[in-house]
Order: structure tokens, then sequence, then C-alpha cells
């Protein structure tokens, strides 16, 4: 992959994440037709940031993630390609890249048992 290939990727990547954190704003809004009391809205609002919390967690975990194992993933696959007998212990290295996975799982589940 070309160095301007991959730099349109990763712009369009981050664009399409500013979107969606733009349209989270209207998705965790009150509603016109909600009470009007300040503890709903309080509490809806708090809702609202733990679960956008929670799932930037584990978003940033699976991004980095996926970034960390197609860096170490085609490392291995040229070393394995050169020394097939090194092949499990390329594969260790990418077993420990996806623990950024569940670390990021383990953080979101312990923000959404805090509501």
């Amino acid at each position: 992959m070309t160095s301007i290939a991959f730099k349109k990727k990763v712009s369009m990547t981050f664009g399409a994440t500013a979107l969606l954190l733009l349209a989270s704003g209207f998705i965790f809004a009150p509603s016109a037709y909600a009470a009007t009391t300040e503890a709903v809205a309080s509490a809806s609002y708090n809702l609202g940031i733990v679960c956008f919390s929670a799932a930037l967690a584990f978003g940033v975990g699976a991004l980095a993630a996926g970034m960390a194992i197609g860096k170490v993933g085609s490392a291995a696959m040229g070393a394995i390609s050169e020394r097939p007998e090194i092949a499990s212990q390329a594969l260790i290295f990418i077993a420990l890249a996806e623990g950024l996975v569940v670390f990021g799982f383990i953080t979101a589940l312990m923000i959404l048992a805090k509501v």
C-alpha cells in the first residue's frame, strides 16, 4: 500500500469518527417531549456520557489492536517465510497485540458497571 493511499484511508477514518462524535450529540440530546425537570435531564445526560465513554474505550482499544495486529502480523508472516520454525513465536506476538481489545472491553464493562 502506498503512503498516499494509507494517509487517505487514515484521514477518511478520522473524518468518519469525527462525524460520529458530532452525531452522538444529537443522539444523546434530551428530547423536546421529555419531562423538563432538571433531574431527568441530568440523569439522561450522565447516562449518555457514560455510554459514550464506554464506547470510546472499546473503540480505541479495537482500533489500536487492529493497527498493531496489522504491523505485527505482516512482520511475522515475513519472518515465517524466511524461517518457518519460528511460526509459534510469531503467533504469540500477534496474540499479545489482541490483548488490547480485551483491555478495552474490560474497561468498557467497568465503566458501564458504574451506571
